[in-house]
C-alpha cells in the first residue's frame, strides 16, 4: 500500500477531517463525551494561550516603568486567580449552554429548523462568552491599575485586550472543529443552499486580522509607547520588538494553520468523494458540516452523487428494457433519431409450445413464475454468447446477434446459444417446452416508431424466417432447427455440429429453405457444449 493509499484510507475513516472527531456512525454516548471533552480542551487551551501572552507581554515585552511592590503583588495574585475563575465559569457556562443547544443530537431527535440554526451558531456563542470574560478582565485590571499605578494603565489595557483577541480567535476555530460531527447531523436532512452569515472570504480576512493584523498593530503600539516614554533604552526596545515579533509569528501561524485546516478539510472530503465516484462507488454521501461556501460545495457533491445514482438506476432500468448494448448505443449516440441501417445479423426466435393451454390450466401467478424461469434461461444464454434479447412477445423471445454492436461470427454465436437453450430448457423448465428457430442474413436494425415513443428493433427476412422455423421446430425431435444459410455463415467448428435434413417452403415465403438440425448425442439429446 502506497503512502497516498494510506492517507486516503485514513481520511475515509475520518469523514470530518480528523481522527479526533470519530466516524460518522459513532453512537450517541461516544459523541456526547467526545464533543464535551473537545469543547473543554478547546476553551482551556485558548485561555491558557491568552494567559501566556499576557505574562509575556507584561513581564518581558512592554517597555516602561516597572511595577511597584504593591502592584506586583496584586498582579501575581489577581491574574492567575482571575484566569482560573474565568476557566471554571467559562467551562461550566460554555459547555452547559452548548450541550443544552445540542441536546437534540444526544436524544436522537430529528433537529428542527431552530435546532439547526442554534447548532451552527454554537462556536460564535462560545466565542462571545470568551470575549465577555476577557472584556471584563480588561476593565477590571485596567481599573485596578489606574488606582494603584496609573502609568501602567496603557500597558495593562493593551496586553489584556490583545490576549483576549487571541483567545477569541483560537476558541472559535477550535470549537468549530470540535462540533463538526454534530453540525453534520444538523445539516444532514437540510443541507445549506446559500451561505449563512460570513463566507470563506470574510472569515479568512477576519482571522488574518485577529492572527496577524492585530498583533502587528501591537508592534506599532509598542513603538508608540517607546517614543512617548523617553527613558526607554535602545536595548530594551530591541528586546521588546524581537519578543513581540516572535509572539506575532507564533500566534499568527497558529491561527492561520487552524483556519487553513478548517478550510481544507471540507475540500478534502469532496476530493476523496470524487475519487471514489471515479472508481464507480456512487452509493456515498459525505458529511456537510460547514455553513459557508465550503458547505455548499459538500452539499453540491452530495446532490451530484445522488443525480449520478439516479442516472445509473435509470440507465440500468433502460438497459433491462431494451438491452444493455442498445442502451449504451443510445447514450453514446443521443438515441433520439428514427431510422436504421442494413447489417448482417443472426436471429433466434424461441416460442413456448402450447402456451394457450398453459395459461388456461394454471393460476396467473404460476404462469408468470414459469415464464420468468423460462425467459431466464433464454436471456442467460443469449447474453453469454454476446447477443441481445430484443423483445419479449407474450410467451416468445427474439434474440439478435450483430446489432446494434457488430460481432464476429454472428451466425456461429446464435447457433451455439440456440443449442445451449435447447439443452437447458428440458432440464430446468420442463413445464415449458419450446420451439427454437435460427436464421441469418441481411436486415434493417434501428429505431422504429415516433419521436415521442419508439423502440429499437430488427426488421427483415431473417426475422421472418426464424419465426417460421420456430413453428416447424415445435414438431421435430429436439425442437431446434436452423436455416442452412445460418450454418454456412457460421465458423467451421460450430457448423460441424449441424446436419442438413429437408428442404421446405415455410409459410409466407416463396423461396425454399434447407433446414439443418443439431447433431445429437447417442441418447438423442441436444448438447449445449
Amino acid at each position: 500500500m502506497t503512502t497516498g493509499d494510506r492517507a486516503r484510507l485514513n481520511r475515509s475513516r475520518s469523514p470530518f477531517g480528523s481522527p479526533l472527531l470519530g466516524g460518522a456512525d459513532q453512537d450517541q454516548r461516544t459523541l456526547r463525551i467526545r464533543v464535551q471533552l473537545l469543547i473543554t480542551v478547546s476553551l482551556v487551551l485558548a485561555n491558557l494561550i491568552g494567559a501566556v501572552v499576557v505574562a509575556a507581554l507584561q513581564i518581558v515585552v512592554i517597555p516602561g516603568p516597572g511595577l511597584d511592590d504593591r502592584t506586583r503583588m496584586v498582579a501575581i495574585i489577581g491574574a492567575p486567580t482571575y484566569v482560573v475563575v474565568a476557566l471554571i465559569i467559562g467551562w461550566t457556562w460554555g459547555t452547559k449552554r452548548a450541550l443544552g443547544v445540542l441536546r437534540w443530537s444526544m436524544e436522537r431527535r430529528v433537529p428542527t429548523a431552530a435546532d439547526r440554526r442554534a447548532t451552527v451558531r454554537v462556536p460564535m456563542r462560545l466565542t462571545l462568552m470568551q470575549a465577555s470574560l476577557w472584556g471584563l478582565a480588561t476593565v477590571l485590571f485596567t481599573g485596578t491599575f489606574a488606582f494603584l499605578q496609573p502609568k501602567q494603565v496603557p500597558t495593562v489595557a493593551f496586553t489584556v485586550g490583545f490576549a483576549g483577541i487571541v483567545v477569541c480567535a483560537i476558541a472559535y476555530l477550535l470549537t468549530e472543529f470540535a462540533l463538526r460531527p454534530v453540525a453534520a447531523k444538523a445539516l444532514t436532512n437540510d443541507p445549506p443552499t446559500r451561505v449563512g452569515g460570513a463566507g470563506v472570504l470574510v472569515r479568512m480576512l477576519v482571522f488574518w486580522s485577529l492572527g496577524t493584523g492585530v498583533p502587528v498593530i501591537g508592534v506599532v503600539a509598542v513603538a508608540v509607547f517607546a517614543l512617548a516614554r523617553k527613558n526607554v533604552s535602545t536595548d530594551q526596545l530591541a528586546t521588546t520588538v524581537i519578543v513581540l515579533g516572535g509572539i506575532v509569528l507564533v500566534v499568527g501561524l497558529l491561527v492561520m494553520v487552524i483556519n487553513a485546516r478548517a478550510t481544507v478539510a471540507p475540500i478534502q472530503s469532496v476530493r476523496d468523494g470524487l475519487s471514489r465516484v471515479q472508481r464507480g462507488q456512487l452509493d456515498l454521501e459525505i458529511p456537510v458540516y460547514d455553513g459557508t461556501e465550503l458547505g455548499l460545495l459538500q452539499a453540491g457533491f452530495n446532490r451530484m452523487a445522488a443525480g449520478l445514482r439516479e442516472r445509473e438506476r435509470i440507465r440500468d432500468l433502460f438497459g433491462r428494457h431494451v438491452g444493455q448494448s442498445v442502451a449504451d448505443e443510445a447514450v453514446a449516440d443521443s438515441g433520439t433519431h428514427l431510422g436504421g441501417e442494413v447489417c448482417e445479423v443472426a436471429v433466434i426466435f424461441v416460442d413456448i409450445v402450447g402456451s394457450t393451454t398453459l395459461a388456461a390450466t394454471r393460476p396467473p401467478e404460476e404462469v408468470v413464475g414459469l415464464l420468468n424461469r423460462f425467459f431466464a434461461v433464454v436471456v442467460d444464454e443469449i447474453d453469454a454468447h454476446g447477443g441481445l434479447v430484443n423483445k419479449f412477445v407474450g410467451d416468445a423471445a427474439l434474440g439478435v446477434f450483430g446489432a446494434p454492436v457488430p460481432l464476429d461470427d454472428n451466425a456461429g454465436r446464435a447457433l451455439a446459444a440456440a443449442r445451449a437453450i435447447a439443452a437447458r430448457l428440458p432440464v430446468e423448465v420442463p413445464e415449458c417446452p419450446a420451439g427454437i428457430g435460427v436464421a441469418a442474413g441481411m436486415a434493417v436494425a434501428g429505431n422504429i416508431g415516433d419521436e415521442r415513443r419508439f423502440e429499437y428493433t430488427v426488421i427483415g427476412d431473417p426475422v421472418n424466417e426464424a419465426a417460421r422455423l420456430t413453428e416447424l421446430a415445435k414438431s421435430v425431435p429436439g425442437r431446434l432447427v436452423a436455416s442452412s444459410r445460418a450454418a454456412a455463415a457460421a465458423a467451421p467448428e460450430e457448423a460441424a455440429r449441424w446436419r442438413a435434413t429437408d428442404t421446405v417452403t415455410l409459410r409466407g415465403r416463396t423461396e425454399d429453405t434447407t433446414v439443418v438440425v443439431p447433431i445429437v448425442d447417442p441418447a438423442g439429446v441436444v448438447t449445449g457444449n
